[in-house]
């Protein structure tokens, strides 16, 4: 309920031209794959033991390229910036079979693997979640590791349609 009354309010604070915005770019925009980190750039500077001034060089150079987006207290690799990495933005998919009085472990423990995304469904399988395909394995290797997974099905995308 309060759940309900917290989203109510955020619609009364968007007017009908910020609604049609909204829409817009939903409708207008493409689906990517981001990976965003928030941290303080002087945080981000110190990991890597340069200073602030040289860390925005690089920052620069990056959003440049169109590897990264930034923004006040994020920092966003494109796909482009995960091409350059040699990272698949192209994911693997694994559709789980889950145990019925197993199910809520089993939700839990695939909320700690390194996922792009993880959806309970409905149908003839419990659970999909969407990985890198360079991770398959791993992520194969930890699922068979969770009691109350019965069965997984893999699928490996080729190339976006659309």
């Amino acid at each position: 309920m309060i759940k309900v009354l917290q989203e109510v309010k955020k619609l009364e604070l968007v007017t009908r031209r910020s609604m049609q915005l909204l829409r817009m770019l939903y409708e207008q925009g493409k689906s990517t794959n981001t990976y965003s980190l928030h941290m303080k750039q002087i945080e981000l500077a110190k990991q890597l033991g340069i200073s602030r001034q040289a860390l925005n060089v690089h920052l620069r150079k990056l959003r440049n390229l169109n590897y990264i987006r930034t923004g006040r207290g994020f920092i966003d690799v494109t796909e482009n910036g995960l091409d350059a990495l040699g990272i698949s933005s192209i994911p693997a998919f694994v559709f789980i079979k889950v145990s019925p009085s197993k199910r809520s472990k089993v939700y839990e423990k695939i909320r700690e693997l390194a996922v792009q995304r993880a959806f309970r469904i409905a149908g003839d399988v419990d659970a999909l979640i969407i990985v890198e395909r360079a991770k398959l394995d791993e992520t194969l290797r930890k699922l068979s590791y969770i009691e109350g997974v019965k069965d997984t099905k893999s699928y490996v995308a080729i190339e976006p349609i659309k």
